[in-house]
């Protein structure tokens, strides 16, 4: 059994999403889920099936999106997974949504951060064990940075 990293780091103004399911299915229904939840969205996405023919199954509306879902899924080569790269719309629009998909087990992040991805890979295949999302924290937030927050999600319309 070997331990691996993959990095994964979404473009310019665009989140990623990872997560783990079980179905073929995964890929029409993930972009049912997005382009019906958040219509503007841009996305790519990809599947790593775990049986069969074993091929990795990409769909989306934005085709370099989609490319790079699917160079980065057959990189981390982990079965039953998924990954979607995401513009115009965060994260937060669309993991409720995500969770609801039938086929989807597990959300692992859901970020605009540089990601280090944690596999491990035995003779059978590869799963993720974990992720590394960004960097440790540094310290305890001051009354400045409250208000700073406070003022950032009222600035970007997620509070009154």
């Amino acid at each position: 059994m070997d331990i691996k990293m993959v990095n994964l780091e979404a473009p310019a103004d665009c989140n990623l999403i990872l997560g783990q399911s079980h179905f073929i299915k995964t890929v029409e229904d993930l972009y049912e889920a997005i382009v019906n939840t958040v219509p503007q969205a841009e996305f790519g996405l990809a599947f790593g099936e775990a049986s069969g023919d074993c091929l990795v199954r990409t769909a989306g509306n934005n085709s370099d999106l989609e490319k790079l879902a699917g160079e980065k899924m057959l990189e981390l080569s982990c079965g039953h997974s998924f990954l979607i790269f995401l513009a115009n719309a965060f994260p937060l629009n669309l993991t409720q949504r995500i969770k609801d998909v039938p086929e989807v087990v597990n959300l692992f992040c859901a970020t605009a951060n540089p990601v280090q991805v944690l596999i491990v890979e035995t003779e059978q295949g590869r799963g993720i064990i974990g992720v590394v999302d960004g960097f440790k924290p540094q310290a305890i937030e001051t009354e400045e940075d409250v208000a700073g927050r406070k003022k950032f999600l009222r600035d970007i319309g997620y509070k009154l």
